[in-house]
């Protein structure tokens, strides 16, 4: 049987890059958590906080409202900061995206 959501349906994202590490964790003591990061949630913080375009620039790029930037932006930043606070595992995995590449290959 199918699992039902609630809300829309999440529809795919452009991206221009994909990481070449796939998960960090704490050195010194196990892990006890877990946060995963989406491709589309690195993106955002990729263009914004990295690159220094404006949320609406960053939208645009990445084929989504102004809106949905903010949150996936607003989602990526706090499971960074709870990751390193407390000392938690991130994965970062791909969800429904499209791939671009990166233009500065």
């Amino acid at each position: 049987m199918r699992e039902r959501r609630r809300g829309r349906r999440k529809f795919a994202r452009w991206i221009s890059y994909i990481p070449p590490v796939s998960s960090y964790s704490p050195v010194g003591a196990p892990y006890k958590k877990t946060v995963i990061i989406t491709y589309s949630e690195l993106e955002a913080m990729r263009l914004v906080d990295v690159l220094g375009m404006t949320q609406e620039e960053a939208a645009v790029e990445m084929g989504v409202s102004r809106k949905t930037l903010w949150f996936e932006l607003k989602n990526a930043r706090r499971k960074v900061a709870e990751a390193i606070l407390n000392g938690w595992h991130i994965e970062i995995r791909g969800e429904n995206y499209f791939y671009r590449g990166d233009e500065n290959e």
